[in-house]
């Protein structure tokens, strides 16, 4: 959206939309939360590795 396109929204709109994406970044930000503990959790009970003798 360009500025001109917002200077032809209401007030009105503008804050739904502002609400919108607000809580859709709040949203993500959740998810990504989750996506790395699960990640941590995955990396914390992986059986470690033996080392590759050379």
């Amino acid at each position: 959206m360009t500025n001109a396109e917002l200077g032809l929204i209401g007030d009105a709109e503008l804050v739904e939309e502002l609400s919108m994406l607000t809580t859709q970044a709040a949203r993500m930000r959740a998810r990504m939360a989750d996506i790395m503990a699960e990640l941590e959790r995955r990396r914390c009970t992986r059986p470690t590795q033996p080392h590759a003798r050379r």
